[in-house]
């Protein structure tokens, strides 16, 4: 990419009356460069069966083309129209919840042949007819894919050949998935039976690891279409979403993003987050550093938000603040969903730049300042190259098995609130931090792993991380790591199984804890933070230092969390959902003891810092300010200038950052 992108979703399809050539002026104005079209109107593309009618899609390529704006052509099978679900009912999703019911989005079965071969169809019909219009760049296939739960007769068929393939012998899938019990066991492929009441939580992660594979080789399908259309100039990406709780979470269960990414040129995501008051950028940034790590490279922001719900309008300067921060984990385009407000349906108060008047507001008056920043300092700025020294390793297997197996029966905490409390606590002391799964190659580049919750695992991953201990690495794991194969069987020997080599501790008991802290606040936390809850091992040492016992009577001579020297390198286990502010010094002693904590580390949260090389290899450092007040701090580097302001920055030089600002700066 040679340029920073900063766009929009533009729906000529969705606007009242018709002001394309108006809106082309404003997004001139606003430096809008590139625009994503398409991937939501297949009922206005395709209005009957076999009857196409493009005539939006070109009238938008043509007026954007004239004006300098680039495109980027979604592929629209995310939304099935009216009369696909009339003539094919079959093709909406069966899931545990019963047959699928035409209105929303992402409702239909993504394996179901009537759905593929119309999918292929608008494909073909829609990137034949753009892929020699100059104003495209890329395609993007689908959007937010996930497998939207899909359980009905052809996924069924599909799981049993699955399961053939992968385990040979009903033998094996009985050994290893514990059918026996309740009679689950399974003497005939014809009697395999349908997983979606199945009690048994190996069955049914090794379903959903399946699911998302379906995801993975959808998104394949799709990308071999579109690449035999588009240019060499041309990129196809796709536009991943995240775990939604309001807003963008945590690792998503349903899609594998590290082996679905893997079809694509470069990735793209959604990320959206709290705002006002609530933003700190820990959601762009997690967002960020997972979609860099899919492909260890940059990615694009292909939705983020402008106004969104009412409640996200964002303080001025917030805007600004969020755009620079996505560029600082290695974004090479920010686009806002969307530019304009719509008027009608599910998403009209989710508001774009422009409010339902259409007028210049606020908000719109700040992306122009951001469109001619980006414009001026694209040079200095895209292809941000990173290189982080500490990672953390993520499964998507531990995250399904763990739905299955919960903390315990009275918590709402899941694997992400674990993913989160670690990665928040890394981000706060502006620990830079990459992402990894088991499948990664390059869990050795890094000095650090932090491994939350890893609850199934295979003994070669486990060894390897064994290994990577012994050689020098630093671990962090937590509670629930290790204990399960695979298959998410339970290993028949003391916990944390083959990790207790490298981590020095056994156990066999485990408790929900209830009024329990740690003994004599060894993290210096004070009362209301020192505290444990959700879950708690009984841990023993073996070879272990105790970093922190367990403060109750009956537990209170088991240990809680502990580091153990293991070849030339350290393991910390901490054995209990400990509070954020104890996760935050634990981690602390551990960066520290793999020689991470630098200059930096003496700035934290709400300042927030950020690094990378340039195209010129030139440092840049990204500072933020997220908090109302004005704060400071003393410049540590060598002389450089602050971009924004094309002002001279000496070293030690003592440095304010306005309330939700940003200074860029860039190193001679």
């Amino acid at each position: 990419m040679k340029e920073l992108l900063y766009g929009v979703a533009y729906y000529d399809e969705y606007m009242p009356y018709d002001r394309l050539e108006t809106d082309i002026k404003m997004m001139k104005e606003a430096g809008i460069n590139v625009v994503r079209i398409a991937e939501s109107t297949w009922s206005t593309h395709e209005p009957q069966n076999g009857i196409f009618d493009f005539t939006s899609v070109d009238r938008v390529l043509d007026a954007m083309h004239k004006a300098g704006i680039k495109v980027i052509v979604g592929t629209p099978t995310y939304a099935v129209p009216t009369w696909m679900v009339k003539e094919h009912p079959d093709v909406l999703a069966v899931t545990a919840q019963g047959p699928g019911k035409y209105g929303a989005r992402q409702i239909m079965d993504i394996t179901n042949p009537t759905y593929l071969f119309y999918a292929e169809r608008i494909i073909r019909k829609l990137i034949g007819r753009v892929k020699d219009h100059p104003a495209v760049i890329g395609y993007q296939t689908d959007n937010e894919t996930k497998h939207y739960h899909t359980a009905g007769p052809n996924v069924q068929l599909l799981f049993v050949k699955y399961m053939r393939e992968k385990f040979k012998t009903l033998e094996n899938i009985n050994i290893k998935f514990g059918l026996d019990y309740w009679s689950n066991r399974i003497n005939s492929w014809e009697d395999f039976p349908s997983v979606v009441g199945t009690i048994n939580g190996s069955l049914g992660s090794e379903f959903a690891r399946f699911q998302r594979q379906l995801v993975t080789d959808f998104l394949a399908w799709q990308v071999s279409l579109v690449n035999e259309y588009k240019r060499p100039d041309q990129f196809v990406t796709q536009n991943f979403d995240f775990e939604w709780r309001g807003y963008s979470f945590g690792i998503q269960p349903s899609v594998d993003h590290f082996k679905a990414s893997k079809a694509f040129d470069i990735t793209g995501v959604d990320i959206y987050h709290p705002s006002q008051d609530d933003l700190t950028g820990i959601e762009i940034s997690f967002g960020g550093d997972v979609a860099r790590s899919t492909k260890g490279s940059n990615y694009l922001v292909i939705e983020t938000e402008a106004q969104a719900f009412t409640n996200w309008v964002p303080y001025p300067g917030q805007l600004r603040q969020q755009a620079f921060s996505h560029l600082a984990s290695g974004a090479n385009m920010v686009a806002y969903w969307h530019w304009h407000s719509i008027h009608n349906s599910f998403e009209t108060y989710w508001k774009g730049l422009l409010s339902h008047d259409f007028e210049p507001n606020p908000v719109y008056n700040e992306a122009k300042t951001i469109g001619n920043d980006f414009a001026r300092l694209s040079p200095h700025l895209v292809n941000l190259k990173k290189k982080n020294k500490a990672a953390m390793l993520v499964s998507n297997e531990s995250l399904t098995a763990l739905e299955w197996f919960t903390f315990n029966s009275s918590s709402s905490k899941k694997y992400n609130d674990v993913v989160r409390m670690m990665y928040d606590q890394l981000y706060k002391m502006n620990i830079g931090c990459d992402f990894v799964n088991p499948s990664s190659e390059t869990l050795e580049d890094y000095d650090m792993l932090i491994v939350p919750a890893l609850y199934t695992a295979s003994d070669e991953l486990l060894n390897r991380l064994n290994e990577f201990v012994k050689n020098g690495g630093h671990i962090v794991y937590t509670f629930k790591s290790g204990f399960t194969d695979e298959t998410v069987k339970v290993r028949t020997v003391q916990q944390p199984g083959i990790i207790s080599e490298a981590c020095g501790i056994i156990y066999s008991m485990f408790v929900e804890p209830k009024n329990v802290s740690l003994k004599g606040d060894p993290f210096g936390v004070g009362q209301e933070h020192n505290t444990v809850d959700t879950w708690m091992e009984l841990i023993t040492p073996v070879s272990a230092e105790v970093l922190a016992y367990y403060d109750h009577p009956h537990w209170g001579q088991y240990a809680a969390i502990t580091q153990n020297r293991f070849g030339k390198g350290l393991a910390t286990y901490i054995g209990a959902m400990i509070s954020e502010a104890a996760m935050n010094k634990v981690l602390e002693h551990a960066v520290k003891q793999a020689d991470l904590w630098g200059v930096d580390q003496e700035l934290a949260f709400p300042l927030i810092t950020k690094s990378g090389i340039n195209e010129f290899g030139k440092t840049i450092r990204y500072y933020f300010n997220y908090s109302d007040s004005t704060r400071s701090f003393v410049y540590p580097y060598g002389e450089g200038v602050e971009l924004l302001s094309n002002t001279t920055i000496a070293s030690e030089q003592l440095l304010d950052i306005e309330r939700w600002g940003v200074l860029v700066i860039e190193e001679n």
